[in-house]
Formats: C-alpha cells, structure tokens, sequence
C-alpha cells in the first residue's frame, strides 16, 4: 500500500491534494462526508454513509421496516444491498421484537369477565397439547402495527399445514394484556368455539408494510417566530464584497469552514 502526504487543497476547496513521497506523483481525492468521518475516526457514520450510497434505503428506514416486521432478506432484496450491511442495523431491532415477544407470551388475554388468571404462552400451550402437539414447535415473533401497538405472532406446524395466529398486546399492570386478532388465535384461547367471532386475518407484515421516509426522519420545526420578527427588520445596508478565502486542506478535512471577517 502507498503512503501518501497531504499538502493543499484545489481552488474550489473540493478535492484534496496528496503527494507520494517516493515518487512526486500527485493526486486527487474528493473532500466528501467519507473523508471527513475518516479523519475523525468515526467508523459508525463510514458505515451510515457506504449504506447510503449503497441503499436504496437509508438506516433509519431500514429499522423502520424491520420493526413492521420484515426480516433482513427482504429488506436487503428491496434496498438493492447485501444482508450483512443491513444487519448491523436491524440487530438492535430485532433485539427489540423478541423482547415484545416475550412480554405478548408473559400477558394475559381478555375474555368477557376480564383478563384471565393464566398467561398467553400457558393457555395457547394447554391447547397445543390439546390437540397432540408440543408446544415447543412454535415460533414467536412480534411487530409494531400500523396503530403503533405490538402485534404478537405464534406459527406451527400441523402435518403439512403451516398455522399462524395474532394477538394486539396492550401494555399494563400484571404483565399486560392482549388481545385475539383472527379466529385461529381466538381458537386457541376458547378450544371448541369455532365460528365464535369472525375475525379478519391479519396480513403478512413483509407484504403490507410501507414506511414513509417522512414518518420516518421528522423535518425540524420551522422557525415561525424568527421569521415574524425578520419581517419587521429594517433593511441592512449593503456590504462590500470580500474576496473569497481559500480554506486550508485542515479544515476541508475536518469540516470546517474557514473564518471571514466580514461575515
């Protein structure tokens, strides 16, 4: 690998100008947000930007979509980069699903007279053995629905028929409760009482999730006072033009704008 010095800037202030000290030769290298995060060390916002350049999707989006349930295949097959780049982002929301997971299991669900005594994760495993299966061939998962509640997600397997059933969790005291969001899950809550309630099932989250980026990354507020009081300024007088400053390469390496007087 060949070392190479800095030694100015080009006159626009664009590109940064590197020598090779063996050789003489010089070259140019682009005074971007990259190169700034590189010089201060930081590493997190290289990776922010090599996902921004790669994506079709920025982080915030990504674990947007993650927490709507989508896995990390699908996220990376719709951003147009590899699984591995939008782990990194999606592991501490993926950390946050099976911990919604395991409050849905621990809660209890509602019935007429009230929540019940028995939690989610022991009624739907006393029916599950019910009917001559282990409990522990489900698979837990949640997800934050469209009204910003937690939805619940048990699937298993009954010979060749793949099951699934959801609950909407609703925070509170003793653990919580929930609620049945289609007939399989309120099957599994009242053995025997097929046709029951006709529920609606609940869409696959991977299908019917859509993230504005607007809902996403907030615009600040405006500043709605300062521009009440710009408009009763009294007009500023005309200064002379100064002659524009080339910055040194230190602080087009590091961000920063140069100092003017007459600014």
């Amino acid at each position: 690998m060949r070392e190479l010095r800095v030694t100015s800037v080009d006159a626009d202030a664009s590109h940064v100008i590197c020598v090779d000290a063996e050789t003489g030769e010089k070259f140019r290298i682009p005074a971007d947000d990259r190169l700034r995060a590189a010089a201060r060390g930081d590493v997190t916002r290289l990776g922010q930007i090599q996902i921004e350049m790669d994506s079709l999707l920025r982080p915030r989006e990504i674990q947007a979509r993650i927490r709507a349930g989508a896995s990390v295949e699908e996220v990376a097959a719709e951003a147009g980069t590899t699984a591995d780049r939008v782990q990194r982002f999606a592991h501490p929301v993926l950390l946050e699903r099976t911990r919604a997971a395991e409050l849905i299991r621990a809660s209890h669900p509602m019935r007429e007279d009230g929540p019940a005594l028995a939690t989610l994760d022991e009624i739907v495993a006393a029916a599950l053995r019910s009917r001559g299966l282990n409990p522990a061939v489900g698979e837990w998962d949640a997800w934050k629905g469209d009204d910003g509640n937690w939805v619940g997600q048990l699937t298993w397997t009954a010979g060749h028929t793949v099951n699934h059933a959801h609950w909407r969790y609703a925070p509170g005291s003793q653990g919580g409760t929930t609620d049945a969001l289609d007939n399989t899950a309120d099957e599994l809550l009242h053995p025997g009482s097929a046709g029951r309630h006709q529920l609606q099932p609940v869409a696959d989250p991977a299908e019917s999730v859509t993230v504005d980026a607007q809902s996403v990354v907030a615009p600040p507020p405006p500043p709605a006072e300062r521009e009440q009081e710009s408009d009763h300024e009294p007009p500023k007088r005309a200064r002379r033009k100064a002659k524009p400053e080339v910055p040194g390469w230190e602080d087009v390496l590091l961000g920063v704008r140069g100092s003017n007087p007459h600014q």
